[in-house]
């Protein structure tokens, strides 16, 4: 039994009792109950739950997992893993609803109940306040406290050493004998610009000793080049996916400006995983028709609705979301391609635009996409194709982009509403296209009454209308995900903005701060709407076009809202309270958009960002007002120094 005082200092060093009086934390330590639990053993159990919500668990010393009712083995995928000062059951307790989670000591444990009575009042100190909008926006069944495993944490988190190098000419032999001394089962080459190679254990299995190779060849004849890589602020999840999908053990991570970090293993990366994202996954993969796709496509809303209410952070949940979705696309042109043999494969790759490429997706976010291939694409060969029609490249290709939208269309994921998709000629180019039409965007900002284009072989590169700043901001957000990235060239255009176009720049901003964060537009008013709010419109877009802007300040293109804020922090224009703010903010506008459409879900409506305001608690209207005010100050802020300084970064 710990001594009741040294109880009381225990909880005073955790978030919600920082801040809490001696007295209050002297009561609590003092109505506390100590329970021991060895590896194994249940805490809350399947039939061992409490009949009220009126406790709250402290994990003292051990390691609890969270885990859904529904997954009581061992072998099944925890929700939360929880260390010691991590707090868990608190989301019931303040609903007032019945305890729907369960949670297992996987070590010797001392974990403290303790009575609500006492707890519940903590909730609404500023510290207790901070620690909601940190850890829960909504009544989850299942949440527990701060998550200890790698569930909710970045690949950057999770890299535990500096990445092992060889230079190109080293013989296998070399490159072994390197990864032994070092204990690292990979060498990385460097390679021109910022591309690396990589050699691992399984190729001098595979590559090297099973196809009879000497150990004495150079090791560039073997290793995998270019290695795929991923940004340091990608979570770990979605990442294990992308590497089971791919069939890789080891992935590269390198910071926003390209520089390797580490590399992390897919073993590193597994206390990540969700099981049910894996059955999605699945049925996705096994799809053979679209109308097989479909099946899998509806399988996605209750995903997100299981891994939200399963106690997974908001933030997490969108970027599985993302990665589900790209699946889904990927499959959808591997279907499309099987049907259509005539269609060009090489050379070609598949732009997703928006929030999905930002890895920032939501139940209500529809397709955005863009083609591009290299060049040199030949036309269609359709001979020894029965009743096949000659065609351009072109033409062949945005063919396949509409059908391909069509079958996701059938699995629940729909087009963009404004046309930005494949399928137009608009958002359908050639490489060289797409780099010629960058820089006239960055002549012609506002666009101009050029020529239109076509969908034949001689499509013009600035179809009339195109607005510079609206399809910059597009296609610098592009992420594709089938085929060479090599061909998606608009982002290395706006790398050097500050350098080789300042005033195209200047621009960025002015087109970000133009959209004003704003509780009342003059729409409402007129429309005597003011009792509805528009989370996208209003408070995400203006941290989104800020941030586009603040990379691009800073050298970088895509990339996704936080990076781009921290990239961009003490840019001269944003300071670092600025970027700590505007971060923190998007953070709950996500937690509060993704609870708000679970709950569209789950009613049986369509999902969307307009929500209620007498709908929400008082904790939700107080944080969203403040968090809206938070915006358009960085905006004021921000606008009154390019007005009165200039924009120098």
């Amino acid at each position: 039994m710990a001594d009741r005082s040294e109880l009381a200092d225990f909880l005073g060093a955790h978030p919600p009792f920082q801040g809490a009086s001696p007295a209050v934390l002297t009561d609590i330590a003092a109505a506390a109950v100590e329970r021991e639990y060895r590896g194994g053993a249940w805490v809350v159990g399947p039939t061992s739950k409490p009949d009220g919500a009126d406790i709250v668990w402290v994990v003292l010393t051990g390691l609890v997992v969270i885990v859904h009712p529904d997954d009581t083995s061992p072998a099944d995928v925890p929700i939360d893993t929880i260390g010691p000062g991590g707090v868990f059951g608190f989301s019931a307790l303040l609903a007032g609803g019945t305890v729907e989670f369960c949670a297992r000591a996987i070590e010797p444990s001392v974990v403290l109940q303790l009575p609500g009575a006492l707890v519940r009042p903590l909730f609404a100190t500023p510290t207790g306040l901070a620690f909601l909008a940190d850890a829960v926006n909504s009544s989850s069944a299942y949440r527990g406290g701060p998550v200890e495993g790698s569930a909710g944490r970045t690949v950057g988190e999770l890299v535990s050493a500096p990445a092992v190098f060889t230079p190109v000419g080293t013989t296998v032999r070399d490159a072994v004998r390197q990864m032994t001394e070092q204990g690292s089962s990979y060498v990385l080459v460097p390679l021109r610009g910022s591309r690396h190679g990589i050699f691992t254990d399984r190729d001098l299995r595979i590559r090297v000793v099973a196809a009879g190779i000497g150990v004495d060849t150079p090791i560039e004849k073997v290793m995998t080049s270019p290695a795929e890589t991923v940004t340091a602020d990608r979570l770990a999840g979605t990442v294990l996916m992308d590497m089971l999908e791919r069939g890789m053990r080891h992935m590269p991570v390198v910071s926003a400006r390209g520089e390797v970090l580490g590399v992390v293993e897919d073993s590193d990366l597994h206390a990540a995983s969700t099981r049910r994202s894996f059955v999605v996954r699945r049925a996705v993969a096994s799809a053979s028709t679209s109308a097989e796709l479909a099946d899998a496509g509806r399988l996605v809303p209750r995903l997100v609705v299981d891994l939200f209410k399963g106690g997974t952070d908001a933030m997490a949940v969108s970027a599985i979301l993302s990665v589900v979705v790209d699946s889904l696309v990927r499959r959808a042109v591997e279907i499309e391609w099987t049907a259509r043999p005539d269609v060009p494969r090489d050379h070609f790759a598949w732009i997703t635009l928006g929030s999905v490429a930002r890895r920032e997706a939501m139940p209500s976010s529809d397709v955005d996409s863009a083609l591009t291939w290299s060049d040199a694409t030949a036309d269609p060969d359709v001979r020894g194709t029965s009743n096949a029609v000659p065609r351009t490249r072109d033409e062949a290709l945005m063919d396949l982009a509409a059908r391909v939208h069509l079958s996701l269309d059938g699995a629940g994921l729909p087009s963009d509403t404004n046309g930005a998709v494949a399928s137009s000629p608009r958002f359908a180019r050639s490489a060289g296209q797409w780099e010629r039409a960058a820089a006239h965007w960055l002549s012609n900002p506002f666009g101009d009454r050029g020529k239109a284009g076509t969908s034949g072989r001689s499509a013009g590169f600035t179809p009339a209308g195109d607005s510079g700043l609206i399809m910059s901001s597009l296609m610098i957000d592009g992420r594709v995900v089938c085929g060479p990235r090599a061909l998606h060239t608009v982002p290395e255009a706006y790398r050097r903005l500050l350098v080789d176009h300042p005033d195209a720049l200047r621009l960025q901003l002015r087109d970000a701060l133009a959209g004003r964060a704003r509780l009342r537009s003059l729409r409402d008013v007129l429309a005597r709407r003011g009792g509805t709010f528009d989370l996208k419109a209003h408070a995400l877009t203006p941290i989104v076009n800020l941030a586009r802007w603040g990379g691009l300040s800073v050298g970088i293109a895509s990339s996704s809202t936080p990076a781009r804020l921290a990239a961009a922090s003490g840019n001269g224009m944003l300071s670092e309270r600025d970027v700590a703010a505007l971060t923190e903010v998007f953070v709950l506008l996500q937690r509060l958009r993704l609870s708000h459409q679970i709950d569209q879900i789950t009613a049986g409506h369509r999902p969307g960002d307009v929500l209620i305001m007498a709908d929400l608690s008082p904790l939700e209207r107080s944080l969203l007002t403040d968090g809206v005010r938070e915006i358009a100050a960085v905006q004021r802020r921000v606008g009154y120094l390019a007005a009165n300084v200039g924009v120098h970064r």
